[in-house]
């Protein structure tokens, strides 16, 4: 017999639980580099430094942070309809290779035509990407998940084919195409921001950013204040009952999936036309399986995914910085750190609210 589900209110779902889940990885965290014989308070305060503590370090922690925003969205995006979309990492590469076609065919074009029309490009593979394992289980019952994770493999396949037999850099021994024309690239947020008079040093930052910020507020307003997002809601939370109050659950599959892709495709946004200015392989870089978390602890909520995004930019950023001061603290182990995370976030996603729901009994006892 399976335990009745938790009830909490809605603030404490949605900051308490992700809250309490990260303060108790953390102190895991600091208990493995306890036992490698480092301070974990010194370990946090150049973790912290290194990510927060200049204008460098902010530049890095936000880039980062760009790429988890849009992943994190692509999966809530899906969560919301009650699919599980783990094929961040294929529709952003698939992306990556529109976008680079983009740049590539039309670079005759003026930079105020070319760039917004690579970033559709980039968005429009992402979601016939996205759209593709949606049809297959709206029509042929194939489960997403399965199809996300093949289509993952595809894509790396095709890339691999496309850059060294077709659109590859002539005479280069690497799997990459030419740089892109200066006028097809994402402006960075420093040049960005000199004319205003703000003074920032070179970071891949960039003005993909921004994109990531109208991303957010775009979200929040289909999810929750739209008639789509209505109806991908009630087929994530009902699917029969949504078919009986005229909602087809295959095409809310199908549109899901597809916007799904679509903010995947950021990812290649960022990466391809903001710092790469090239399309190369493996430009994802985990990135995509990054979002999963970011959207478990965000809860599905765009304020929940920023957030969320914006910590694990703190440990990629503040971990480089950190594995540098404390070489006996490697990257490996802010990997640990992450996945512990991502662990406590969605494996015991339970446990911590059932912990929760007594620290409000107490609280509300007292």
């Amino acid at each position: 017999m399976s335990a009745a589900p938790i009830e909490l209110p809605r603030w404490a779902d949605t900051a308490l639980v992700p809250l309490v889940s990260v303060a108790a990885a953390l102190v895991i965290a600091g208990l493995v580099v306890l036992g490698i014989g480092e301070s974990p308070l010194e370990a946090t305060a150049l973790l912290l430094r290194g990510a927060l503590g200049s204008a460098e370090g902010i530049g890095f922690t936000l880039y980062y942070t760009t790429n988890f925003i849009f992943t994190g969205l692509a999966v809530a995006v899906a969560f919301h309809a009650g699919l599980f979309n783990i094929g961040g990492e294929g529709q952003a590469t698939i992306a990556g290779v529109f976008a680079a076609l983009a740049c590539l065919s039309l670079a005759t074009l003026p930079g105020f035509l070319l760039v917004p029309l690579a970033v559709l490009a980039a968005a429009g593979g992402g979601a016939l990407y996205g759209l593709i394992p949606g049809w297959l289980q709206a029509t042929r019952g194939s489960h997403v998940v399965i199809t996300t994770i093949m289509f993952n493999f595809l894509a790396a396949t095709l890339s691999v084919y496309l850059l060294v037999e077709v659109i590859g850099k002539p005479g280069s021994m690497l799997p990459e195409t030419k740089e892109f024309a200066s006028h097809a690239i994402l402006m960075p947020m420093h040049t960005l921001l000199a004319p205003l008079g703000v003074k920032l040093p070179a970071t891949p930052l960039n003005s993909a950013f921004l994109l990531a910020l109208a991303a957010l507020v775009a979200v929040w307003a289909l999810i929750f204040r739209s008639r789509l997002g209505y109806a991908i809601r009630t087929v994530g939370a009902n699917p029969r009952a949504a078919a009986y109050a005229g909602i087809s659950p295959a095409r809310i599959t199908m549109v899901a999936m597809a916007i799904s892709g679509a903010l995947a495709g950021g990812l290649a946004v960022n990466e391809v036309m903001g710092v790469q200015h090239r399309l190369l392989l493996d430009f994802t870089a985990g990135y995509g399986f990054v979002g999963i978390a970011v959207a478990l602890m965000g809860r599905g909520h765009p304020v929940g995914v920023a957030l969320a995004a914006l910590l694990f930019g703190v440990l990629y950023q503040g971990g480089a910085e950190l594995s540098f001061d404390k070489p006996s603290i490697t990257r490996d182990m802010v990997v640990v750190i992450g996945g512990v995370i991502i662990l406590f976030a969605g494996a015991l996603d339970g446990l911590f609210r059932r912990v929760v729901a007594s620290i409000l009994r107490i609280g509300r006892s007292a």
